[in-house]
């Protein structure tokens, strides 16, 4: 795609990667996604942000040289994973001059990770200052912003924070700026869900620490550009809040059917109680939309087969990754069937260590669903829909 433009010397030289269709061999990417990279070029000092996926190295270097970029002076990594920081060894072998800024911490990993020399670097605490003659950079540590080393990097005379994964997007485009909000947001949601939903409680200390920054434009390194960066904050502000919707989602499988009855049966009268279902059969489902749905749902249910005692396989994994992404949920709820003896609710609940709130009676059925469990389904619906009136 080449450079494009942000302001005044201030140009991306990133690499869109249309084709790739998963992340970390976990997430499915349905519109690829993009390794964002940045040059700025002070009247004394040049400056490269971040250093793309290894694979695209090559790419990130046309872009350098159409730009005319004959010296570096410094590499900022402002995260050490490889997504962001893997072709910064093949930048110094292009680059012998160039130094890498970072915090103590990136710059550990780093020279685990890449192998790169102690004497490359150039070490900076929160807040630190890096003149480039007409411009100037703050950095922000942000602890825990998807991993514990992750800063922000801030041009002070443009008002372009450069944000790492922190507002980013899984997706794909050759326009620079967002120019679709509407598809943004999926993808910035979706890609919050995946990977920054776990850090909630430090993005918000983060957030409020922005406020003392005038932001203009915000540049992560996936997506893109944010040149109205109140559309997504607005949106940060909202995810990382404690405020749920009205929704219940049901993950589950059905091995005969009797699951499969039990959740349809549920669905309908939650719906008939005006609360939004959204049911995710694990056989089919793109974790990322079951993700996406977990950031603001206020109820969990959990619908399992039973297999040799315990829950279905793909049941443990979304018991687990619903774990994992520490939704914000206020409830959760199982239920199930079995044929000869179950031990899947004690297993369910022993994955969801991370989930701090009520959990509702389960409704385990011994075969096809009867009668009496089809009226325990009432008493959850009732349950769930007294439970959802209380959080307004």
């Amino acid at each position: 795609m080449g450079f494009q433009k942000i302001k005044n010397d201030v140009y991306y030289v990133g690499v869109q990667d249309w084709d790739r269709r998963t992340f970390d061999e976990l997430i499915p990417l349905p519109d690829g996604t993009s390794y964002n990279a940045y040059i700025i070029r002070g009247s004394e000092k040049t400056v490269l942000i971040d250093a793309v996926d290894p694979p695209k190295i090559e790419e990130l270097l046309t872009n350098l040289r159409k730009l005319g970029i004959d010296k570096l002076d410094y590499i900022i990594s402002n995260h050490a994973e490889q997504d962001h920081s893997g072709g910064i060894p093949i930048i110094l072998e292009m680059y012998p001059d160039a130094v890498v800024v970072t915090n103590p911490k990136c710059k550990s990993f780093l020279m685990d990770l890449l192998n790169i020399a102690d004497e490359k670097f150039l070490e900076i605490t929160h807040e630190s200052t890096l003149y480039l003659g007409n411009k100037t950079l703050k950095f922000l540590l942000a602890a825990w912003v998807h991993w514990p080393e992750t800063m922000f990097t801030y041009l002070e005379e443009d008002k372009i924070l450069f944000s790492g994964d922190l507002f980013g997007s899984h997706m794909t485009s050759s326009e620079l700026f967002v120019q679709d909000e509407a598809k943004v947001y999926f993808a910035a949601k979706r890609y919050f869900a995946e990977i920054m939903m776990p850090f909630r409680t430090n993005i918000r200390k983060h957030l409020d620490m922005l406020n003392n920054y005038q932001v203009e434009t915000i540049a992560p390194t996936h997506g893109q550009v944010y040149d109205n960066p109140e559309f997504i904050l607005e949106q940060y502000h909202e995810w990382i809040s404690d405020t749920v919707e009205n929704k219940v989602l049901i993950p589950y499988i059905s091995m005969h059917g009797s699951v499969e009855k039990m959740v349809n049966y549920l669905t309908e009268k939650l719906t008939e109680l005006d609360i939004t279902v959204i049911p995710f059969n694990m056989s089919v489902t793109d974790i990322g939309e079951f993700a996406m749905e977990l950031v603001d749902a206020a109820t969990v249910v959990i619908g399992s087969s039973t297999v040799h005692v315990g829950p279905h396989p793909k049941m443990m994994y979304a018991a687990y990754l619903t774990n994992m992404l520490r939704p914000k949920a206020k409830f959760a709820s199982i239920i199930g069937s079995f044929g000869w003896g179950s031990r899947m609710v004690n297993m369910l609940k022993d994955i969801l260590t991370n989930f701090k709130g009520e959990l509702l009676e389960p409704v385990i059925s011994k075969g096809f669903p009867k009668e009496s469990d089809f009226k325990a389904l009432d008493e959850l619906a009732n349950t769930i829909a007294m439970k959802h009136k209380d959080l307004k």
